[in-house]
């Protein structure tokens, strides 16, 4: 199975959305409330419907960009939200994405690339971030799928992974998943590894 742009576009047409919460994670809106500078860069890949976005944007985060790699919901979210930067919402492969970030949020985009990226994924994640920046967000800490995404994980393949090129700040129990999720996922904070400039 090649998760391409035609994957993902017909899972948003046809509503295959089993990710999508209906509203921004209370995780990750819990810590960047605590986010004093509003003009943080801060990119979201595998945005989705974005709800984590409007709710930055809603709250005058105005340098947030949004990547996915099918336009569905990029299109969907410029319809809500008109007067969003159109040059902020990008359609390209995450790999592919260049520039220098304060934050990148992580919320279901790591679970939905191929487990043999993730370590591509890792690398990609600290050329993005600026050496006092931070990758925050959710991971799966439930063995999940094996042929089709998401793909699960647990905690000590994601230290071991992430060690490598991060500082892991925090990477614990998230006590304010949704309830479905409850128990099930690691809240992340992780800051790139001086050594890795």
């Amino acid at each position: 199975m090649e998760l391409n742009e035609s994957y993902w576009t017909a899972r948003y047409i046809n509503n295959q959305l089993g990710w999508d919460i209906g509203y921004p994670s209370p995780a990750i809106t819990h810590f960047m409330d605590q986010v004093e500078d509003k003009k943080s860069k801060i990119l979201i890949p595998g945005c989705g419907n974005a709800y984590e976005a409007a709710y930055l944007w809603e709250n005058g985060f105005m340098n947030v960009f949004l990547v996915d790699l099918s336009p569905k919901p990029l299109q969907e979210f410029s319809k809500k939200y008109p007067e969003f930067p159109k040059s902020q919402l990008v359609n390209k492969d995450f790999f592919e994405i260049e520039g220098k970030f304060d934050f990148i949020i992580e919320q279901t985009f790591f679970c939905a690339i191929n487990p043999e990226m993730r370590k591509k994924y890792a690398k990609k994640m600290v050329q993005l971030l600026k050496p006092d920046g931070c990758l925050v967000g959710l991971l799966f800490n439930i063995s999940l799928f094996s042929d089709h995404p998401p793909f699960g994980g647990d905690q000590q393949e994601y230290e071991q992974l992430f060690s490598e090129y991060f500082e892991i700040i925090k990477m614990e129990t998230a006590y304010n998943s949704i309830p479905e999720r409850m128990g099930n996922e690691l809240f992340i904070k992780m800051n790139p590894k001086k050594s890795k400039f």
